[in-house]
């Protein structure tokens, strides 16, 4: 029985070669190919593929927020995430909603093909560089989910009283979640609080 394959990622160049390479194996089978959640969300249930690649990002979507779509259609749903970086964040969220696998997209295609079978019998399946993210920031305290909100409006460069503004609390309340978002990021300043949020992923940048 050939592993029927899902391919879910919107840069047509990508989506060619990782063609390309799963063609050139013998028991591969690509049973559909999206650019976008939704048009792969119709593939998906109708083909049910045996493992289903889907980028990170996509022109309307994230595939965390996919991940946790496609396995309340189906649990048993095996997904492998093609990410551009290794953000722990991203990383951590897609595991905890039901990915079994999260590559970059630089993976060699030998890497890709093995990623696949690991995936396909059910195992996860995490590189080496992937793996090493994770490790750097294990045991590392996690944000709260107010201290996330208020990162991302820091990273939207929004000051101290327009964030109290929003969420309805006082600028002393807000320097009170600041800092202890430094602290956990181990950051000293704004800039650095955005530049660390984003390169770890626990903002997400849409575009």
């Amino acid at each position: 029985m050939p592993i029927k394959i899902l391919i879910i990622e919107n840069e047509t160049l990508i989506r060619v070669g990782i063609r390309t390479v799963l063609l050139s194996e013998p028991d591969f089978e690509i049973i559909g190919e999206a650019e976008t959640s939704d048009e792969g969300f119709k593939i998906f249930q109708t083909r049910q593929p045996d493992v289903t690649l889907m980028s990170l990002r996509l022109k309307e979507s994230c595939a965390i927020d996919d991940v946790k779509t496609f396995r309340d259609v189906n649990p048993k749903a095996k997904i492998i995430i093609l990410a551009p970086r290794a953000g722990d964040g991203e990383i951590t969220k897609a595991l905890k909603q039901g990915a079994l696998g999260y590559v970059l997209k630089d993976i060699s295609p030998a890497e890709l093909v093995k990623a696949i079978r690991v995936v396909s019998n059910g195992k996860k399946y995490i590189p080496t560089e992937v793996a090493e993210v994770l490790t750097e920031h294990l045991g590392m305290e996690e944000l709260t989910p107010t201290e996330l909100i208020v990162l991302r409006m820091i990273v939207g460069a929004m000051t101290n009283k327009e964030i109290a503004f929003s969420l309805d609390v006082s600028e002393n309340t807000i320097k009170t979640h600041i800092k202890n978002i430094f602290d956990k990021l181990g950051v000293s300043d704004r800039t650095a609080a955005t530049t660390t949020a984003i390169r770890r992923g626990l903002v997400r940048m849409d575009v």
